[in-house]
């Protein structure tokens, strides 16, 4: 017999307070095998990151800056910042679309905060983009300028 819309539970029941959740996987895991699954969620994250244009767009502009890299610095130091601040600009490309993503799940209406949070994210990429460009410009400057 079908239960009544009076007796159903208003949540599902997994959402149920009174039901434990399962725990996630990852935590029980140790050693080899712990680095192992995170490896798999780090290449899923590159994946999706690879799905936003943004990413792709900084991410072939790096398969030429880093190579560019190695030739312009004259010491390792001004290789790891110039090869530095491009993987900078890629992770806070990276947390953006994660902040982003996190955002859109939780409802597609405005929201000032939701707003806030996003235009956060993006002035972080923008900061990231302005260090690198300085630092490169700079470079640049002292390689053929100076």
């Amino acid at each position: 017999m079908p239960e009544s819309a009076a007796t159903a539970s208003p949540l599902p029941l997994q959402d149920s307070p009174a039901v434990p959740q399962p725990a996630n996987p990852q935590k029980d895991r140790k050693g080899l095998n712990r680095v192992w699954h995170a490896f798999g969620y780090s290449v899923a994250g590159l994946r999706a990151g690879w799905q936003e244009t943004a990413f792709r767009q900084e991410a072939i502009a790096s398969l030429v800056l880093l190579p560019a890299a190695v030739w312009l610095g004259r010491s390792w130091v001004e290789t790891a910042l110039l090869a530095g601040s491009v993987i900078l600009v890629m992770i806070i490309e990276l947390l953006n679309t994660g902040i982003e993503t996190a955002i859109d799940r939780i409802g597609p209406e405005w929201h000032d905060l939701s707003k806030r949070a996003k235009d956060m994210g993006s002035a972080a990429v923008l900061l990231s983009l302005l260090l690198c460009a300085g630092i490169w410009g700079m470079a640049l400057f002292q390689r053929f300028l100076a």
